[in-house]
């Protein structure tokens, strides 16, 4: 069995990736920006059926500084890096995201490469892939990349940036060491805390009936529990080594489809679910003076499919049915009250 670092243990994925390897027996640690977050992150794991003594040590680390991460990699034989800087408001400029996300990955990278560490995956997203483009009838593959010249929003030109800058290192100081990268699409799925996905933040709005009207556009989703599935497979199979892998469930879905699978799966506690889809043209015209519709406008009508046949092909990685995750998830939700049923 290996040992194996997760950087943002106690965020939505690498809370996922650290039960995946617990129970495929590997020995983990995690870091976080603050020692106050583990007790957290232990209430999570064992929200998500770890023991209470799990063995996973915590240790703190911060991606803007250098310090703390020698001793986070030094033993390790692998890296799932999971974390990204987090920012407490909207970026100014895109420098303002796509810098603090391309150094973090190199600062990982460079001390994974100087202790020994044979492979790191990297959490890149589909936002690397599947932005910037025209309108196109096949799905996105791993062999696209998203235009950052095409205007597209600081967050998507953030993960390309770093995932380029990630592989450009590997090819040119690497010195060995192996890469891979999982590209997620909107990824659901049970919640182990508070630290939780945009994703999940559109099926709460819906339950909250905080969403008079769904909005018109089409992307992929994804069980967080195959996504960390998919990180240790892309960890231990050697034919992952310089690969991408988008992880995906089955075709793109309309987030009126979302809407309707969450009616005809909860029931009376999807009441406040919206039941009608607003036109592009009126977002558009709402996006000028509601700042969270403007990041939008640039998918509004698109569909952005993209396929997963590679993971499932070259690494025998087989997603769950969206419809059960889209389900669970709203469950989760309810639960925990993270979200209320109208």
């Amino acid at each position: 069995m290996a040992e194996v670092l997760v950087t943002g243990g106690s965020g939505y994925i690498g809370s996922w990736c650290i039960l995946a390897l617990l129970e495929a027996g590997h020995s983990v640690r995690t870091t976080v920006r603050s020692l106050s977050r583990e007790p957290e992150l232990r209430a999570m794991l064992r929200h998500g059926g770890a023991a209470p003594d799990a063995p996973v040590r915590v240790l703190t680390a911060d991606l803007t500084k250098d310090a703390g991460w020698p001793e986070a990699v030094k033993g390790c034989d692998a890296v799932l890096h999971v974390a990204s800087p987090t920012l407490t408001s909207v970026p100014r400029s895109d420098d303002e995201m796509v810098g603090p996300a391309r150094d973090g990955v190199l600062r990982v990278l460079r001390a994974a490469r100087d202790a020994g560490v044979r492979r790191v995956v990297l959490t890149s997203a589909i936002g690397a892939v599947a932005y910037g483009h025209p309108e196109r009838d096949t799905p996105f593959t791993e062999e696209d990349w998203t235009d950052v010249d095409a205007g597209i929003q600081p967050y998507q030109k953030s993960k390309t940036l770093a995932e380029r800058a990630a592989w450009d290192f590997v090819r040119t100081q690497g010195e060995g060491l192996e890469l891979a990268t999982v590209n997620p699409t909107g990824v659901l799925g049970p919640v182990l805390g508070p630290d939780y996905s945009p994703s999940l933040g559109l099926v709460k709005r819906m339950l909250d009936g905080a969403m008079p009207a769904t909005l018109k556009f089409a992307t992929g989703y994804v069980d967080v529990r195959d996504v960390a599935d998919l990180h240790l497979r892309a960890m231990t199979d050697p034919a992952a080594a310089g690969e991408r892998f988008i992880a995906t469930s089955g075709r793109s879905l309309w987030l009126r489809e979302v809407a309707e699978i969450l009616r005809e799966r909860l029931g009376e506690r999807a009441a406040g679910v919206p039941t009608r889809e607003l036109p592009v043209w009126a977002t558009r015209g709402l996006s000028l003076v509601n700042s969270e519709l403007r990041p939008l406008r640039s998918i509004l009508g698109k569909n952005l499919d993209a396929t997963s046949a590679k993971a499932q092909r070259v690494l025998g990685w087989k997603p769950r049915p969206i419809a059960d995750t889209i389900t669970e998830t709203a469950e989760s939700l309810l639960a925990l009250n993270v979200a209320q049923a109208v």
